[in-house]
């Protein structure tokens, strides 16, 4: 008979405690060398703009219609909008190295793997943008979804009270009364759906007839609303933070209570699903990436988007070349517009708040023993933890076993401010996070120092937009979405316009902001 792990009640506090403890020689110890260290840093370059430094003389000019400021999922969707539609006289200007944004990926021998965004919902009717990107790309042909890119089974698992149970649902330990909470939380959540205010894309909803209704909703926290509803079952609190840090990186008392509701209210129950591949959404980045190649030019960091009046054109300065435009795509992250786009007042973006993460992909040369005695699930969730655990990048392999693996592990600081998280995760070092990582795994898996053998992390001051408490219906994000910026030919795109960070969003706004480009240029 397998011997369960020994319940552990460890609180948040006492975590990060614990793992500042085993940086002094007080943790648990091994003398198993790991390897690994920082990966994909460019915060170097940020800051390069956020303090004005001087960037090099321009040497070169070139010039095109549309120039595509960032290279991510916003960025790509507008470069694919206008490829399809047969316009390709532009050029996207990405700063890093490898584009896709937050659906970057990685690679080692033993499986690709994911560096943030790692699935995608399977899309209903209705998402034809989305339905119309994996029927080009195979993953959807005849109306049927390819059976290999289904997340297969076991999906998910969440420990609790000493042992895994299915689903990240808490059914371990509760009373009468806490189900009763989630059954009236679940009606709720359906009453919500059905009045069809909650959409994707967040356009759709927002526009809506009950819009003054659901602004009263985006002017209190989740946690707030919950407080009026009168839920106060841990279990409930806890599922419901949980899903705000997960897709937002905020807790329930910091979103608000609107992104709260999106999060259970915005899509139809699905059997299937959701699509999912070892390397995550790089899947779509990689072949987006491969079919607009030719458009593509890494390592630019843009640092100075002025408009030439005389000429009605837009000077782009990346590196040493000046790029003549005559409209431009801004799919890189909006808060970064005042430090780029001259004369573009920063209390435009003022409401725009981003979360910090980590994300660390975890080499193990054997999984842990008590995996052989269970099964892992696709993601992997500890209650009460401060991470938001972990996804196996090899979950969808068809073979019939395999000893080593990689586990992508994501982390969202949101114990802190934005602010004091960002300058958190840049003074601590490699060692302080491989041990704090490995001190959460650790309570589910005892022997996990002894199973790993590499740690890479990557670390994003500004991870994803925050829906903060107001921002859905502010007046200046609503304006910026709009591409009201009083520039004229420039047009936002990136996914934080929406309020919440997913493919979806990204890449409806991408193609929305190239359709408008090449209205404005007289190519419909």
């Amino acid at each position: 008979m397998r011997k369960k792990p020994t319940p552990v009640k460890l609180s948040r506090r006492e975590f990060l405690a614990a793992s500042s403890a085993a940086l002094i020689g007080l943790g648990l110890k091994t003398d198993r060398p790991i390897a690994g260290g920082f990966v994909n840093e460019s915060f170097q370059l940020g800051h390069m703009l956020r303090d004005r430094q001087p960037f090099p003389k321009t040497t070169k000019t070139e010039k095109f219609p549309i120039v595509i400021v960032g290279g991510g999922m916003a960025g790509l969707s507008a470069a694919w909008q206008l490829e399809r539609r047969g316009f390709r006289d532009f050029i996207l200007l990405e700063m890093e190295k490898q584009p896709g944004g937050n659906s970057r990926w990685g690679e080692n021998e033993i499986t690709a793997y994911p560096w943030a965004a790692h699935y995608v919902p399977v899309p209903n009717a209705k998402a034809t943008l989305v339905r119309e990107l994996f029927e080009e790309f195979g993953a959807l042909k005849d109306g049927k979804w390819e059976e290999r890119y289904l997340c297969f089974t076991p999906q998910e698992r969440l420990f609790i009270h000493g042992r895994w149970q299915e689903g990240i649902e808490p059914a371990v330990g509760l009373t009468d009364r806490d189900r009763d909470q989630f059954k009236r939380f679940d009606d709720l959540m359906q009453q919500f759906r059905a009045s069809k205010s909650f959409t994707i894309p967040t356009q759709l909803g927002i526009e809506s007839s009950h819009s003054q209704e659901m602004a009263k909703l985006d002017g209190i926290s989740i946690a707030e609303w919950m407080q009026q509803q009168r839920f106060d079952s841990t279990y409930l609190r806890w599922y419901v933070d949980y899903a705000c840090r997960d897709d937002y990186g905020a807790p329930a008392a910091a979103t608000s209570a609107w992104a709260g509701v999106h999060y259970y209210a915005s899509r139809e129950h699905e059997e299937k699903g959701p699509l999912t591949w070892p390397e995550g959404n790089g899947w779509i980045a990689r072949r987006l990436i491969q079919k607009l190649n030719r458009y593509i030019r890494p390592n630019a960091l843009v640092h100075r988007i002025a408009k030439d009046k005389n000429r009605n054109r837009y000077s782009v300065l990346a590196g040493d070349t000046e790029f003549i435009a005559d409209a431009v795509i801004f799919a890189a992250p909006t808060f970064l517009a005042p430090y780029l786009i001259e004369g573009m007042s920063p209390a435009l973006t003022k409401d725009f708040v981003y979360s910090p993460w980590l994300t660390a992909n975890i080499t193990l040369d054997r999984l842990p023993r008590e995996i052989h005695n269970s099964e892992t699930a696709w993601d992997n969730v500890i209650y009460d933890s401060p991470s938001l655990g972990y996804v196996v990048a090899n979950h969808q392999s068809i073979r019939q076993h395999e000893e080593r693996s990689v586990w992508t592990y994501y982390w969202a600081l949101a114990e802190k401010t934005p602010p004091d998280a960002r300058r958190f995760l840049l003074e601590k070092d490699w060692a302080y996070w491989k041990d704090a990582i490995l001190a959460d795994l650790s309570r589910v898996h005892p022997d996990i120092r002894d199973c790993v053998s590499r740690i890479d992390i990557m670390r994003m001051g500004h991870a994803m937009i925050r829906p903060s408490v107001g921002f859905i219906f502010s007046e200046d994000r609503k304006a910026l979405a709009r591409s009201q910026s009083g520039l004229d030919r420039l047009f936002f795109a990136n996914s934080d316009l929406s309020g919440i960070s997913i493919f979806e969003e990204a890449q409806y706004r991408g193609v929305t902001a190239a359709t408008k480009a090449m209205v404005s240029l007289g190519k419909h």
